[in-house]
């Protein structure tokens, strides 16, 4: 049963519930109502009877005068005396009592009863009362005053015809009206399985669900958050796309130089030293991307825990500038810049990751006779490492994509000629500073030099239990 069917049957079963609970309402008062008015004259009517009804010497029921009162139409009434004897009307068809048992109640009570006659059989309301006089209360006779329930019989029969095909009725526009607005309501929601549908078939992410109603209903908000899941869905496809071309490039390279420098000992039949180096060379920078590889992937599906502990910057950065000095080989200046004394709580070796990957790329990217700086500092709650070079810079266009795996501005797409980077390392650092909680910025000038900033929450009362 598709969701439009279940809606309609819901949206009709409600407004047919509705309409009965107030059909059995209105029955009900009804039906009260008119027993009510019946009840209201039989009781006027005994009492009218019951001043012409005396009590002769011998304790038997006599009438003062003949009872020729005007009676309402319909109305009849018997008066039967203590032994059961009819006294009025003497003539009468009917000559047994037309409720029975009303005389077995000693106080006076109205009920619906039917009468055989020989012409048919009628629905009769009667009220019998006992007739008593005197102090003690002495049962002296019975009087029964009755009328048809053939018009409330009839008003009821009506008014049951008139309910039921309302209802009726009302229950088809309902269904037909749930119906309609269903089809509108869950038109968007068609359009979500096509679009589905469609990206299942043809694989393309870029496909939107058009919608032009309000935002802000839930159909609104389904398809915005569907489309937003589409975006990312796309983003990170064409993410996927690119990591597997820029990984298949760069593992193509190291490559052919193994296959190269391999068939050239098989075509000399000896072994090569200088081959046998670039071999080395090559095996050591696929180890090296293997490994960021492995590592970015642990880090971001959460299998890569942080040991946390206290630290001090500054002894971490002096013991990587000592180690980064060998780099650079004399041709250019690595020098220590302000330094203060900072404690934060932190992973001592991925903090050392990040100093070597930043520190590396300054070295790499600047050239000869070139300077790269080196501080750390204090800004309110937050340590400020800096590292500072006087290289050609990011293009503008390059510094939004620069802490993406394997993005390259245009100016740093060749290799440096030690054949160290892959553009990982700024995506590691990215991903290690940012689950320490806190951020690192970079600010760059095409031809003037790169300047990258990492901000770490200081923790000058230990790390929390809970991170140690």
């Amino acid at each position: 049963m598709s969701l439009r069917v279940r809606l309609t049957f819901l949206y009709t079963s409600i407004v047919g519930g509705i309409l009965l609970l107030f059909g059995v309402a209105v029955y009900a008062s009804v039906s009260l109502s008119l027993i009510s008015q019946i009840d209201s004259l039989l009781k006027r009517t005994a009492d009218d009877i019951w001043p012409n009804i005396a009590v002769d010497g011998s304790g038997n029921l006599v009438l003062k005068r003949p009872i020729d009162m005007e009676l309402s139409p319909g109305l009849l009434f018997q008066i039967w005396d203590r032994d059961r004897q009819l006294i009025y009307p003497l003539n009468a068809v009917l000559s047994r009592p037309i409720d029975q048992a009303g005389f077995q109640s000693s106080q006076p009570v109205f009920r619906n009863v039917f009468v055989e006659t020989n012409v048919g059989t009628y629905h009769m309301r009667a009220y019998t009362v006992p007739l008593v006089i005197g102090e003690r209360d002495r049962f002296v006779g019975t009087l029964q005053v009755v009328t048809s329930l053939a018009v409330v019989d009839a008003t009821q029969r009506s008014l049951l015809w008139v309910l039921i095909l309302g209802a009726t009725a009302s229950m088809l526009v309902a269904g037909l009206a749930g119906w309609i607005s269903t089809k509108q309501a869950l038109a968007p929601l068609g359009d979500v399985t096509l679009v589905a549908q469609q990206i299942t078939r043809a694989d393309d992410l870029s496909r939107r669900i058009p919608y032009h109603g309000p935002e802000e209903d839930e159909v609104g908000q389904l398809i915005t958050a569907f489309n937003l899941t589409l975006s990312r869905l796309e983003n990170l496809f064409n993410t996927q796309r690119r990591f597997l071309a820029d990984v298949g490039h760069e593992l193509r390279t190291p490559l052919t130089v193994i296959r190269g420098n391999v068939d050239l000992m098989r075509r000399m039949d000896c072994m090569d030293l200088e081959s046998m180096e670039s071999i080395s060379n090559e095996v050591e920078r696929l180890s090296r991307l293997v490994g960021d590889l492995l590592l970015l992937a642990q880090a971001e599906s959460g299998k890569l825990p942080l040991h946390k502990q206290v630290v001090e910057l500054d002894t971490i950065l002096l013991q990587v500038m000592q180690q980064m000095r060998v780099l650079t080989r004399e041709r250019m200046s690595l020098r220590l810049g302000d330094i203060d004394q900072v404690i934060t709580c932190a992973d001592q070796d991925r903090i050392k990751q990040v100093l070597v990957n930043l520190i590396g790329n300054a070295i790499n990217y600047t050239p000869s006779g070139g300077e790269v700086v080196v501080g750390l500092g204090k800004e309110g709650e937050f340590a400020r490492l800096t590292v500072s070079d006087n290289g050609p810079g990011i293009l503008p266009e390059d510094l939004p994509h620069i802490f993406e795996r394997f993005y390259r501005g245009e100016k740093a797409r060749t290799r440096h000629k030690d054949g160290k980077g892959y553009g990982l390392g700024l995506s590691i650092a990215y991903w290690i500073v940012r689950n320490h909680g806190g951020r690192i910025e970079v600010d760059s000038r095409d031809g003037v030099g790169t300047t990258f900033c990492v901000w770490l929450p200081m923790a000058e009362n230990g790390c929390p239990e809970d991170e140690v």
